[in-house]
């Protein structure tokens, strides 16, 4: 009896935390706070919903132990509770681009022409030790000063036009945003190629390099 107790109190925990992942609001917020801390206006802003209803979201996700809050007077700012979220996070993703192959096919399918394929991390590792590669973060510059793979430049995509000569010719560029389901390094690889650079695409971006605790990753937070 003991036993049926014990599994009858433990799964409604696991539960809380499914529970709060079972909205695709409530992912994509999840997905904007792993690149940095957020106040609820932006996050509204971005995700193109009313801020009562981001803040309805993200107190399921609070009341889940995913996100933390920090109010400053009137401002409230929410960030990913611990790494272990963003595992969580990218895990899910990873199985369901395994096990469902709309994914793969709607992500080809709203890639801009020209973007080309990804390098994979450990090959790009490699070109950015021997100096053979230049690295472009192509994200907003207030997620690149929370957190950026060292050694990265930060050209914002909507800046990247007026910016060419900041990138040099005879270097192979590599960009990366957010992650592997954002679009951002493929408008920028699309249109360096464009202009006659050898660009490509990061494998993943700033949360699977993170999350691989790779060098200019941030330290876990303690709590």
């Amino acid at each position: 009896m003991a036993h049926r107790e014990f599994k009858d109190r433990l799964y409604p925990e696991f539960a809380r935390v499914s529970q709060a992942l079972a909205s695709e609001r409530r992912l994509e917020l999840l997905d904007l706070l792993a690149q940095a801390p957020r106040r609820v206006e932006a996050l509204a802003q971005e995700a193109g919903m009313s801020v009562a209803n981001v803040s309805q979201h993200l107190q399921v996700l609070k009341n889940a132990r995913l996100v933390e809050s920090e109010r400053r007077g009137t401002s409230v700012t929410y960030r990913l509770a611990s790494p272990a979220v963003l595992a969580l996070w990218l895990a899910l993703r990873g199985v369901a681009e395994e096990r469902m192959p709309e994914i793969t096919r709607l992500r080809s399918a709203y890639a801009p022409p020209g973007a080309g394929g990804d390098l994979p991390r450990h090959e790009a590792s490699r070109m950015l030790r021997r100096g053979d590669a230049v690295l472009v973060d192509v994200r907003p510059a207030a997620e690149f000063a929370h957190g950026h793979i060292d050694g990265a430049i930060s050209i914002p995509v909507e800046e990247l036009e007026t910016r060419l000569e900041d990138l040099p010719r005879g270097k192979r560029i590599i960009a990366y945003c957010r992650g592997a389901y954002c679009l951002f390094a493929d408008e920028a690889v699309a249109l360096l190629r464009e202009r006659g650079y050898d660009a490509v695409r990061l494998e993943g971006g700033w949360p699977e390099w993170a999350a691989e605790r790779r060098r200019g990753a941030p330290a876990p937070r303690r709590s």
